[in-house]
C-alpha cells in the first residue's frame, strides 16, 4: 500500500472512502463532519440521527457521499469518551481500511496535526487493510480492500510529518510481516522455513543473520533447545540477526521463543488446547519484525535478535518428565513438565544473548497460560529485573497503544523451582505460573538489564479485538520499535 500526506480537507479529498473519527455525542460539533454534512446538504447527520450513531468505542457508520463530497463514502468511527489522543488516529485508521469493500483508495482524518497522530494513522492504514489470504482460492480470494491511502494534515512537506509517516509505514509492515509468520501453518512453517524467513527479512535491509543447524547448535552446548527438539523429525535452528548502525551508542538484544508447533511432547496436549499452536513462535516473528523495522528506518541503535527454533513432538526419542538436562549456562535442570517448553528453549537463548553484552535485554514468548489468567487474552505481562528498563518499556507500550501490565519477580517464589536432583526445576508448584516462568528465564540473564514480555494472550486472537485482527496480531512489534526509536533519541538520558 502506498500511503502519502494531504492537504484536502475531509470534505474534498477525491477518494474511495474517508475515515473521519467521532467522540461520544460529539459528531454534531466536529468540524470534520460539520463540513462533510454541509457539502452533502445536510445528508450525513441525518444518517447519524437514523442510525443512532453515538461515536461509543466500536461504533462504525458507513454512507454514501452526495453533493459536493470528494469521497464516494463516509466512514464515522466511534472513538468513545476521554481525553483526544493521537493513538486515536489509528482506530480510525483501522476502522476505514477494514471498511472497504470494493473501494480502493482511503482518507484518514486525523484528531491532531502532530508527528505522533500522523505515525499512528500510516500504522491503522497499513494494519486495517492486512488480510492473510495466501491460501485461498478462486471465489475464495479477496477482491477488494484498500490499496492506497492519504492522511490528511496541515503541511504534508514538513518534515517531522514525513518521518512520522516513513516510521509508521515501517513499523506497520513489520507488524505485518509478523502476522504472516504466526498465521502461516506449521506444515509449511517449520523451524526450517522460520530460519529461512527471518534470513530472507534480513537480506531486504541488509541486515546480517547467521543459522546455525543441529550440528553447530550441538558443538555450542544448547542442550535445553536439543531437548525440546529430541522428538522432531525435523532439525532446529538457532537465528542470530545483527543490525549494527556506524556509532550506534546503544546495543539491544531482543530474543523470541520459535516454537513453530507445541504438541506438548509427551505431556500431550487436549485437541482444543493444540489447535491454534502454530502461534507458539509468535515470540520469534515479533523479533524479526522489531529487527527489520530498525533496520528499515535506519534507527541508531545496534539491535540484535536472536531465537531457537523447533517444533515440540512426541517422538520416540522425546524429552520425558524426570529427565535432567544440562544448559548453555552451565546449570543442569530437571524437566517436570514437556509442554513447559519455551523457558528451555529461551533459557539457551538468553544464555547466549547475555554474551553479546547488551545494555538492555529483552524477550517475547507465548509463554504461559496463567498470564492469561491473570490478565486476560488482551494483555501481555510485563517483567523487568530493572526499573529503568520496565519504566522505558512501559512508556513504549502506551506510546505504541499495545496494553503490557507489569508483574513482579517475587523473589519467595523461587523456593519452588528448587530441584532435589539438579540445579533447578523448570516449572513451580503451579502456583504463580506466569512469575516462576519468568524466575527461571532469569537465572540465564546474568548480570544484564532484562524484561520479559509474555504475550501469550495478545500475540493471536480468537475472535478480532480493537485494532487487532482474528488470528496473529503482530503484538509486541509496535512496542518494540517505539522502545528502539526513544533510544535513539536519547529520551533515556
Amino acid at each position: 500500500m502506498k500511503i502519502t500526506l494531504s492537504t484536502d480537507s475531509p470534505a474534498s479529498a477525491k477518494v474511495d472512502l474517508v475515515a473521519v473519527g467521532v467522540y461520544a455525542k460529539g459528531a454534531a460539533r466536529d468540524p470534520a463532519v460539520k463540513a462533510i454534512d454541509r457539502a452533502m446538504g445536510g445528508g450525513l447527520l441525518s444518517a447519524i440521527k437514523e442510525e443512532d450513531f453515538r461515536g461509543e468505542v466500536g461504533d462504525v457508520l458507513k454512507v454514501p457521499s452526495r453533493g459536493k463530497v470528494g469521497a464516494r463514502w463516509v466512514v464515522l468511527v466511534g472513538l468513545g469518551k476521554g481525553t483526544p489522543k493521537a493513538s486515536d488516529a489509528r482506530v480510525v485508521a483501522v476502522r476505514g481500511a477494514q471498511a472497504a469493500r470494493q473501494q480502493r483508495t482511503l482518507a484518514v482524518a486525523i484528531p491532531s496535526d502532530g508527528p505522533d497522530a500522523v505515525r499512528a494513522a500510516a500504522e491503522g492504514a497499513l494494519m486495517g487493510a492486512y488480510k492473510y489470504s495466501r491460501y485461498f482460492t478462486g471465489s475464495r480470494k479477496p477482491r477488494g480492500g484498500i490499496r492506497a491511502a492519504v492522511v490528511l494534515v496541515d503541511d504534508k512537506k514538513a518534515p517531522a510529518l514525513l518521518r512520522a509517516l516513513e516510521e509508521g509505514v515501517a513499523t506497520a509492515e513489520g507488524i505485518n510481516l509478523a502476522r504472516d509468520l504466526v498465521n502461516a501453518p506449521p506444515n509449511d512453517l517449520d523451524a526450517l522455513a522460520l530460519a529461512d524467513a527471518a534470513r530472507k527479512a534480513c537480506q531486504e535491509v541488509g541486515v546480517k543473520c547467521t543459522v546455525w543447524d543441529k550440528k553447530q547448535i550441538e558443538k555450542h552446548g544448547m542442550h535445553l533447545l536439543l531437548a525440546v527438539n529430541r522428538g522432531s523429525k525435523t532439525e532446529p535452528r538457532f537465528v542470530h540477526m545483527t543490525y549494527k548502525p556506524a556509532g550506534a551508542k546503544r546495543r539491544v538484544v531482543f530474543v523470541g521463543k520459535g516454537l513453530t508447533f507445541d504438541s506438548g511432547g509427551l505431556c500431550i496436549k487436549p485437541p482444543k488446547s493444540m489447535v491454534d499452536m502454530k502461534c507458539d513462535m509468535a515470540g520469534a516473528a515479533t523479533t524479526i519484525g522489531i529487527v527489520w523495522a530498525a533496520a528499515r528506518l535506519k534507527l541508531s541503535v545496534e539491535v540484535h535478535g536472536i531465537i531457537g527454533a523447533t517444533d515440540n513432538m512426541s517422538g520416540g526419542d522425546a524429552y520425558r518428565p524426570g529427565d535432567v538436562f544440562p544448559s548453555l549456562d552451565g546449570k543442569t535442570v530437571e524437566i517436570i513438565n514437556t509442554d513447559a517448553e519455551g523457558r528451555l528453549v529461551l533459557a539457551d537463548a538468553l544464555a547466549y544473548a547475555r554474551e553479546l553484552k547488551p545494555d538492555f535485554l529483552v524477550d517475547h514468548a507465548t509463554l504461559t497460560g496463567a498470564c492469561m489468567v491473570a490478565l486476560g487474552r488482551w494483555t501481555a505481562g510485563l517483567f523487568a529485573n530493572d526499573d529503568e528498563l520496565g519504566e522505558l518499556y512501559g512508556a513504549a507500550a502506551r506510546d505504541a497503544a499495545e496494553s503490557f501490565w507489569r508483574l513482579p519477580l517475587t523473589e519467595e517464589l523461587k523456593e519452588t523451582l528448587k530441584s532435589d536432583i539438579a540445579d533447578l526445576k523448570h516449572t513451580g508448584d503451579g502456583y504463580g505460573g506466569s512469575i516462576t516462568a519468568a524466575l527461571f528465564l532469569q537465572e540465564f540473564v546474568g548480570s544484564s538489564k532484562w524484561a520479559h514480555c509474555d504475550i501469550a494472550g495478545p500475540a493471536f486472537l480468537e475472535q478480532a479485538h480493537a485494532v487487532g485482527p482474528k488470528g496473529g496480531t503482530g503484538f509486541g512489534v509496535a512496542t518494540g520499535v517505539a522502545f528502539l526509536r526513544a533510544l535513539a533519541r536519547g529520551r533515556d538520558a
